[in-house]
């Protein structure tokens, strides 16, 4: 929960033209060039840069100034200052000749609200106080991309599914690298056993365990737009496999060698394995899509028949439909069939579906994205239909 702090007397900031100053470095830009900043966002950012949004798009008790903590998220100190937090790069005014990703923001910067115009912006600002009057002086940060800044969104929510979840396009569980046997004769290995693999491991260390492939099917067409596979656990390489020339001339397979690292369930004979991909350490910046969006969520993750919030579900939307990460979008609640018992006639009513909460988009593939659910007013199913926010 973040906690609004008491309003403050403020100095007016020095350079106030200067805008929301949250991370400039020539050398961080070479380190990582591919941030998560749209076209979109940068462009409203330039736009607003010297318009700044009208009052009544901020929060009813949106304060003068807030300081970041750690443990706060992008989503959360939107939420303090806007209406509607994805709107975000409209309050923030940017001057993106100094910014390479402007949802960085780092415990003890101090995020100042200017409603001196007939607009108003959020600035960022060092806090120096003399005789008790804050002056807030604007701050430019240098330093390497991730560090101590606060995330977009919870991230421990997310983290556990980056791997986990995971849609395959077609046949790449079938010839990917099986369990094949353990020692002893086991047909179950839980953290620490062995396990013994066929199939070409390239010599790369940590892998992901899988079995029974199933078809995500559209709500909607029942077009199979991807397989999601359960999730067992992990294994790291300890040896190659081999295969051995007998003395009469046939030859003999030894299977390569891993182990059970971690454990959603009991390893077992046929589970398929896939290399762990490269960690994406990249920011998640809310943002609503830039065009209309219209889709149905298509499973809960895992084995339920509804979601709450923090829950995960899966969506028939991709990349190839504009998805893209940090999307933010409505949730909607299918509307009832009733009939007019009060009509002769008793004709049957479709009644209107109701929005009733917001997700979050994590991870995309091609035809399938996940998203988590931020907040929501009654369970989530399957059919449940999503669309842009307001």
């Amino acid at each position: 929960m973040i906690r609004r702090p008491p309003r403050q007397r403020l100095a007016a900031p020095v350079g106030a033209g200067l805008g929301l100053v949250l991370l400039a470095a020539a050398a961080a830009a070479t380190a990582q060039p591919n941030f998560p900043v749209t076209p979109a966002q940068r462009s409203t950012a330039q736009q607003v840069a010297q318009q700044g949004v009208p009052f009544d798009e901020l929060a009813p008790e949106a304060p003068d100034s807030y300081t970041v903590k750690a443990g706060d998220t992008l989503w959360g100190i939107s939420g303090i200052f806007l209406r509607r937090p994805w709107r975000w790069p409209e309050l923030w005014g940017m001057n993106l000749s100094e910014i390479r990703n402007p949802h960085l923001i780092y415990p003890g910067q101090v995020l100042y609200l200017d409603r001196s115009g007939e607009r108003a912006r959020l600035r960022l600002a060092q806090p120096v106080r003399d005789g008790g009057t804050v002056k807030l002086s604007p701050r430019v940060r240098s330093g390497p991309v991730g560090g101590d800044a606060i995330s977009s969104v919870p991230l421990h929510l997310i983290a556990p599914f980056l791997n986990e979840a995971v849609v395959f396009t077609g046949d790449e569980l079938v010839t990917a690298p099986r369990v094949v046997a353990a020692p002893e004769g086991r047909v179950l290995m839980a953290r620490g056993d062995l396990a013994y693999v066929r199939g070409e491991m390239g010599g790369l260390r940590d892998w992901r365990l899988f079995r029974e492939a199933k078809p995500l099917r559209d709500p909607e067409t029942q077009e199979v737009l991807g397989y999601e596979a359960r999730f067992v656990g992990t294994a790291e390489y300890v040896r190659a496999g081999e295969t051995l020339t007998l003395d009469n001339g046939k030859s003999q397979v030894v299977p390569a060698t891993v182990r059970v690292t971690g454990n959603r369930e009991e390893v077992g004979i046929g589970d398929r394995l896939v290399p762990v991909p490269a960690r994406d350490f990249s920011s998640y910046a809310p943002h609503a899509p830039a065009s209309a969006v219209n889709g149905r969520i298509i499973a809960v993750y895992g084995d339920a028949l509804s979601a709450g919030q923090n829950q995960i579900v899966s969506l028939n939307r991709g990349s190839a439909d504009g998805m893209e990460r940090g999307h933010v979008l409505a949730l909607w609640q299918r509307g009832a069939t009733v009939v007019d018992r009060q009509d002769p006639e008793r004709a049957v009513m479709k009644l209107p579906d109701e929005r009733h909460g917001m997700l979050f988009v994590f991870s995309v593939f091609d035809r399938v994205s996940y998203a988590l659910i931020l907040q929501v007013q009654a369970p989530v199913r399957a059919g449940d239909r999503f669309t842009q926010p307001d």
